[in-house]
């Protein structure tokens, strides 16, 4: 067996302690002393390879196999057997070993047992903690939710409810400088963000504006050129103390607040605000659910009054005729370097496209599936199933539905056309319509991807973008 007990090490020469070490007695190979790093390595080797102390029977005599420096590394974060007090613990009266002495054996051993359980309960204590704290975070936020019932019965939403260890990934995503110099670029995104503020300045003159989801501080920097007197920009990415720089350069931090932060869980220095602006738009406009957290911001600091912009989205739907894509990437799978690979298909078709579509693939008129107004929408209505009809321009196969957050006719976007391929064309006459139902929810596992069911001609598939 394994046991571990701690004693004041005394010289061999000398008869003055001089520190505490921890001893491991086992049987086959006697007493080892281990310093402090030495108890570091055996927990974290424990940890890692989850050996029991009937496995340490079995070692000879040599090295201890906890020996390597790589277990320096806490295999558990916050190990409470690492946060043990030494010195506390060593004030238990001093006992010499002789690995024979049965009667001392059974001691340590008692002690040992009794230290296992006392750190037992202790992770137990620090799990419900957490839990604990956790639920008071939720609390918290349904009470200040609840402090403004004015504007219905909108609910924070599963985004909310992340926690920021769980949201880590996809605010890590906007710390890279790549996709903010896509975005800057991208002229119908920015010029039309630009011209309504700079053509609507009587809008912003003297007004608080809150900027969800700044970036590098681009709309809030033309608000304030707008004449807003206070901007706020939050954002939880690395980038904002790119946006704090680009702000000073451009001798606007007089006018701009940059607050970095989760707006769910930060506070604002103002307790509510005239207007909100935000980027917020994904692929098929909803995707990543950043929306929710324009919500929020809404129903927490925006006056009664106030205006949120974008204020009006709608979300259409078309049909589209394109062989040779279909063929590229579906038919593709039936005979690949003369090999079968068609059970692919069932992996390829869920999976949405994000690009450019040619505008003359479009073979029906397109239609809204759904209007979203940003000053009264709530969360749980991002959420739905609508019934649409396709009025077919074109004899030919459909083969593909698309998204618009931008049309194909239009100046291409980042934003492009999110594509749900059909496994199987469906043949169209000009003048028929095509009818069909769409469902749209959050994938419960993962709040910002979406999970999107067509239901077209009596053909069911659903598509995950994420």
């Amino acid at each position: 067996m394994l046991i571990m007990y701690l004693v004041r090490k005394t010289h061999e020469q000398k008869p003055f302690y001089f520190g505490y070490v921890i001893s491991v007695f086992m049987p086959k190979t006697g007493v080892y002393w281990l310093d402090d790093y030495g108890y570091i390595k055996m927990i974290n080797y424990i940890r890692n390879t989850k050996f029991s102390a009937e496995s340490l029977l079995l070692t000879s005599n040599g090295p201890l196999p906890w020996d390597s420096d790589e277990y320096l590394k806490p295999a558990l974060a916050d190990d409470p057997l690492l946060q043990i007090d030494v010195e506390e613990l060593s004030e238990v009266t001093a006992v010499t070993l002789s690995p024979a002495a049965d009667d001392q054996v059974s001691l340590l051993l008692q002690r040992a047992t009794q230290a296992e359980d006392r750190a037992q309960r202790a992770e137990e204590a620090l799990a419900r903690a957490m839990d604990d704290l956790h639920k008071l975070k939720l609390l918290a936020q349904g009470l200040v939710l609840n402090t403004d019932t004015s504007r219905g019965p909108s609910r924070s939403g599963a985004i909310a409810e992340l926690r920021e260890d769980e949201d880590e990934a996809y605010f890590s995503s906007y710390g890279h400088y790549s996709i903010h110099e896509e975005m800057l670029k991208d002229k119908v995104r920015t010029e039309s963000y630009r011209d309504f503020m700079y053509r609507n300045m009587d809008i912003f003159k003297g007004k608080v504006v809150l900027d969800v989801g700044c970036g590098t501080g681009i709309l809030s920097m033309f608000a304030a050129k707008a004449g807003a007197r206070k901007v706020i920009a939050v954002d939880q990415s690395e980038i904002i103390y790119q946006a704090m720089d680009i702000v000073r350069s451009n001798k606007l931090e007089d006018t701009i607040t940059l607050i970095k932060g989760r707006i769910e869980e930060i506070g604002l220095p103002v307790e509510k605000v005239d207007i909100i602006i935000s980027e917020w738009m994904g692929y098929f406009l909803l995707f990543e659910s950043m929306l929710d957290s324009v919500l929020y911001a809404r129903d927490r600091y925006l006056a009664e009054d106030g205006l949120v912009y974008p204020d009006r989205c709608n979300i259409s739907l078309a049909a589209v005729g394109d062989t040779q894509k279909h063929s590229d990437r579906i038919a593709f799978w039936d005979a690949v370097y003369d090999f079968k690979m068609t059970c692919m298909k069932k992996a390829v078709i869920p999976e949405p496209v994000v690009e450019m579509l040619k505008p003359e693939t479009v073979i029906s008129e397109p239609v809204v599936i759904r209007t979203i107004d940003c000053g009264s929408v709530t969360v749980s209505e991002l959420e739905f199933t609508e019934d649409f009809s396709l009025k077919i321009t074109a004899s030919t196969f459909c083969t593909v539905s698309v998204m618009f957050s931008t049309a194909p006719d239009c100046t291409k976007t980042h934003w492009k056309q999110t594509v749900f391929l059909l496994e199987s064309p469906i043949p169209v006459k000009t003048g028929e319509e095509l009818p069909g139902q769409i469902t749209v929810h959050k994938n419960r596992k993962d709040p910002r991807a979406l999970l999107i069911t067509l239901d077209i001609a009596g053909r069911k598939q659903t598509y995950s973008l994420q």
